[in-house]
């Protein structure tokens, strides 16, 4: 018998079942098994009724991974773009995502954002770029909806013009982002630039390309967690 904990046996078997079926899609019994994986490893049975989507400003909105069935929806309501936070991947999420926005004719735009991570500066600038250039209406998302789609979310708005007390909602535990947890950090960044704002009145683009460092307000982060 294994003397690894349980939770980590059965992350090692779901690592396992998704590397061995889970990235392929190009036959029939292919897909049968990657739906698997896409329903139960990236839990998409839990989004059929907890969609977590909401717009945020005309033609933008935030919500959870979709389904290729949402995404038909989202074709039907005349999306154009889907700006994907998880960033390009080779498991069956990704691929049943790319598949279907081929096949209704939506822009995929891939992006990669972490929950507990902060981008790196080119990282944002590019994010950035992407929300100008991006066609509406488009939607944004993560897997769960939550964390990264709540700091894309933010950020959209400020760059378009709202307070950033304002943006700082879209990060809020109706969405199941708690800033208690790890996640916190994206608060933190959000928090950090407000207080920039305040002070200077510095764009978030000026702020990200002159003052950002990901490293230092990681660490600056801790320090904050370590004296609560």
């Amino acid at each position: 018998m294994s003397k690894l904990p349980l939770k980590k046996r059965i992350s090692a078997a779901k690592r396992r079942f998704r590397e061995t079926w889970g990235t392929d899609i190009s036959t029939p019994e292919a897909r049968r098994r990657a739906w698997w994986v896409f329903q139960l490893v990236d839990h998409a049975f839990l989004r059929y009724l907890w969609k977590n989507t909401r717009e945020i400003a005309p033609g933008v909105f935030r919500a959870n991974q979709p389904s290729p069935g949402r995404i038909e929806g989202y074709a039907r309501r005349g999306i154009r773009s889907i700006l994907n936070l998880r960033g390009p991947s080779d498991q069956s999420h990704y691929l049943f995502e790319k598949d279907a926005c081929d096949r209704t004719g939506i822009t995929l735009v891939d992006r990669r954002l972490y929950a507990t991570e902060l981008p790196e500066r080119d990282q944002l600038l590019a994010l950035l770029d992407t929300f100008e250039q991006i066609e509406k209406p488009f939607v944004m998302h993560c897997k769960s909806g939550a964390d990264r789609s709540g700091f894309g979310a933010a950020l959209y708005l400020i760059m378009t013009g709202s307070p950033v007390e304002v943006a700082r909602r879209e990060l809020h535990w109706k969405h199941m982002h708690f800033k208690t947890e790890a996640t916190g950090i994206l608060d933190f960044f959000l928090r950090t630039y407000g207080a920039a704002e305040a002070r200077s009145g510095i764009s978030l683009r000026d702020w990200i390309a002159r003052d950002y460092d990901a490293a230092a307000l990681t660490a600056a982060y801790r320090r904050e967690r370590q004296a609560r």
